[in-house]
């Protein structure tokens, strides 16, 4: 019998027919444009050393970070940021060579610099615990606690150098109470009002920064629980962010990304300023390992990750796929 009439009389199916048609409509697109490289930079290595736990991505030399910043140009993506990993040698309590005008950040802000020019973002991260022989953000009192405002001493420092060795942005990630105000102070005292901060405002101590420590050679000595965020925690995320903004940040993260997406989204609704998110090498390296194992269609998790990501309101990712993902959108 011919069934006329309204059932179904709704029919979201036709909008999902073709390719062209999902294109069309589709209401979140990944950009070039959106991403940031983060990027290691090693002391005394000849050749790139890939990060057991990161397949694909490597502790770079000074010659090859300058070719992968230019390959990221290239790509189309919006910036890098940069993490310095000294000799082991070098890490002392205070982190010194972190401030060393010579250290192999700064010489790697220099290098980027003088192969991209202001052709992509130079970012920089600001925080102690990669030239710490303790592994900590900050330094230690007697008796073994991060001493907050000592470490914003050394946070001004640090800004410092790196504005000095060409960073356009600086991105503080230690979890300090006051870092913001103080960076911000301590850049505009030497002239340098122009640089950025990106604050890592929501910072939470999670278990997917593992294969991050391997990647800086981190020295971490037990965790980072009083400084960095309880998971279970929203409000501390938010008054963190009034914290930052009044204190002058120019853009504002949620780090993680994935297992955060509902903090990230909260804090997107709150603010006029660009978010970012990070997705952090954990969450790097599960897609990863699975799409070895034949578990998952690595390219597909890679884009719906990111995709996810950007629905949740950030304006800018940082992940270890940006180069690649740009060519691919491009």
């Amino acid at each position: 019998m011919t069934r006329y009439g309204s059932f179904p009389g709704a029919r979201p199916r036709r909008l999902r027919t073709t390719p062209a048609m999902r294109r069309m409509v589709a209401e979140t697109r990944l950009h070039p444009a959106d991403l940031i490289l983060p990027a290691f930079v090693r002391e005394g290595i000849d050749e790139p050393v890939e990060i057991g736990s990161m397949p694909g991505v490597f502790q770079h030399t000074r010659d090859s970070l300058k070719k992968a910043a230019a390959e990221a140009v290239e790509a189309g993506i919006s910036g890098i940021m940069l993490f310095g990993v000294p000799l082991e040698e070098k890490k002392d309590g205070a982190g010194t060579v972190g401030t060393d005008p010579d250290g192999i950040l700064q010489q790697g802000l220099r290098d980027v610099r003088a192969e991209v020019g202001d052709d992509l973002i130079v970012m920089s991260d600001l925080c102690l615990d990669e030239f710490t022989d303790h592994g900590h953000c900050g330094v230690l009192d007697e008796q073994g606690r991060v001493d907050n405002d000592a470490t914003l001493e050394r946070y001004a420092e640090m800004a410092q150098v790196q504005a000095d060795a060409g960073a356009h942005v600086v991105g503080p990630s230690g979890m300090m109470d006051g870092q913001i105000g103080v960076i911000r102070d301590a850049l505009d005292q030497i002239g340098r009002e122009d640089v950025a901060i990106l604050a890592y405002t929501a910072k939470y101590s999670s278990a997917f920064y593992g294969p991050f420590r391997e990647a800086v050679g981190s020295s971490l000595k037990g965790d980072r629980k009083t400084y960095q965020q309880d998971p279970a925690n929203i409000r501390e995320s938010l008054r963190e962010l009034a914290l930052d903004l009044e204190e002058g940040a120019d853009m504002v993260m949620v780090k993680p990304a994935g297992p955060y997406l509902d903090i990230l989204a909260r804090v997107a609704d709150e603010v006029d300023v660009p978010v970012a998110a990070y997705q952090i090498s954990g969450e790097y390296a599960m897609i990863e390992a699975a799409a070895q194992r034949g578990w998952i269609e690595r390219d597909r998790a890679i884009m719906e990750s990111l995709t996810g990501i950007k629905r949740a309101g950030a304006n800018m990712i940082l992940t270890y796929w940006a180069t690649e993902v740009a060519r691919r959108l491009g």
